[in-house]
């Protein structure tokens, strides 16, 4: 399996073991609810549906908010390689390497580190479309890509 494939899957586990959580985060508040239904009347009671209603609301926005990162990741052709940067990317600078999909934070491989950002983060927008030998300035940080798949 070629690196950027490696890359690819192991955003998709991340995201994957995201959606389970999520999933039982909603599969729990929903019990909850559930059994707040069959409880005694009251402002407690109010008080305790409010909250979990609230809950699944912030629930279902990570839900959603996670099925654009899967959609995201879904559109990257890990076969294809780039001369500049675009989403799928491997872009490796003279400070990190990143792979340009969906934010998952640090990845290992067994010889690098890589980090999995969005396009839309900040050190993203400022990579999209560069080439190999472009400076990148960032924070106080200044780099150079060196190499791109």
């Amino acid at each position: 399996m070629h690196l950027k494939e490696k890359l690819y899957q192991q955003c998709q586990n991340a995201l994957n073991k995201r959606l389970e959580v999520i999933k039982s985060t909603v599969s729990d508040i929903q019990n909850s609810l559930q059994s707040e239904t069959k409880s005694t009347a009251g402002d407690k009671h109010e008080t305790g549906r409010a909250m979990l209603q609230l809950e699944r609301e912030k629930a279902g926005n990570q839900l959603a908010e996670l099925q654009k990162q899967i959609e995201i990741l879904h559109k990257i052709n890990a076969h294809v390689s780039h001369s500049k940067v675009a989403l799928g990317s491997i872009v490796k600078t003279s400070d990190s390497n990143y792979f340009i999909g969906v934010s998952v934070g640090e990845i290992k491989t067994k010889n690098e580190s890589f980090y999995g950002i969005s396009a839309a983060t900040p050190i993203g927008r400022l990579l999209m479309s560069k080439q190999v030998g472009d400076t990148i300035q960032f924070r106080a940080h200044q780099f150079t890509i060196t190499e791109i798949l």
